[in-house]
């Protein structure tokens, strides 16, 4: 028995989606997505720690003990 599935809106208008354009309704919203992608508006902001900045330090220099 198949299981029935569930139609998603579109996520970029909330309209019903198509098939033809999966996850999205039509043409224009899979291009509002892709540009959005390429645009970088889908990036998730780093945070950087200390322990980052310390690891791109050239090292320091060890000293001889006789």
């Amino acid at each position: 028995m198949a299981t029935p599935t569930t139609q998603k809106p579109c996520p970029i208008c909330s309209k019903p989606s198509e098939l033809a354009f999966r996850p999205f309704c039509s043409q224009r919203c899979k291009n509002i997505d892709l540009h959005r992608w390429l645009a970088g508006s889908y990036a998730l902001p780093a945070v950087e720690s200390e322990d980052d900045e310390v690891s791109l330090l050239p090292p320091e220099p060890r000293s001889q003990a006789d």
